[in-house]
């Protein structure tokens, strides 16, 4: 397992939450976080039909572009009734002509559930790929997921994305209700991170 060095990493996201939660993970350990809108970078194509697929795409692409080694998150939610969508297509289902619609996004999941006619709980998990790229080509890879269920309606105004429907095994709230630092350390995010730390950091 290669061991990062320096203490600046590219973290290839252009989304501001995700940029906040990764450098807040980053911070005990010394490394500034560069988000890939800082460099001015393009967003590339995620073509592939896995999460490591597309986290490797995007880490590759950015390490290329800036010589650093660089960091990239591909995640999603996994409706378990709705045979693992979104999945891979989690932000594609909150895309519209201006901007990413969440609210829109959440509200599909959930006609979709209805429409199954499966029963409640929902069984849902949170997965994350994590991988990190060197610019010569070597990378590693981490994934993570933490178990829950979807829930409806919509509770909290915390977190990203998906966050208000979905509420984690083992509490009573949505993901968008919980402290951020109390979902920070229970996240699939946290759980991909954990190993990156003892592969990578350790």
């Amino acid at each position: 397992m290669r061991k990062l060095t320096g203490d600046t990493l590219l973290v290839a996201t252009h989304n501001a939450g995700k940029l906040a939660e990764i450098a807040d993970l980053l911070a005990p350990y010394g490394i500034t976080v560069v988000g890939a809108a800082e460099r001015n970078l393009p967003e590339p194509e995620e073509t592939e039909a896995t999460f490591v697929g597309n986290a490797r795409i995007k880490a590759h692409a950015a390490a290329q572009a800036t010589g650093l080694p660089a960091m990239s998150d591909d995640s999603g939610i996994e409706i378990d009734a709705l045979d693992g969508a979104p999945g891979v297509y989690t932000a594609d289902w909150a895309e519209t002509g201006s901007g990413r619609d969440f609210v829109m996004a959440m509200t599909k999941a959930h006609d979709r559930l209805i429409a199954s006619g499966a029963p409640a709980p929902w069984t849902a998990r949170f997965c994350c790929t994590l991988v990190v790229a060197w610019p010569d080509g070597h990378d590693e890879v981490f994934p993570g997921s933490i178990e829950g269920q979807v829930t409806w309606p919509m509770r909290g105004a915390r977190g990203h994305g998906y966050d208000p429907i979905f509420q984690p095994v083992g509490y009573e709230i949505s993901f968008a209700e919980m402290d951020p630092a109390e979902k920070n350390r229970i996240s699939h995010r946290a759980d991909a991170f954990a190993q990156l730390v003892k592969g990578c950091l350790d």
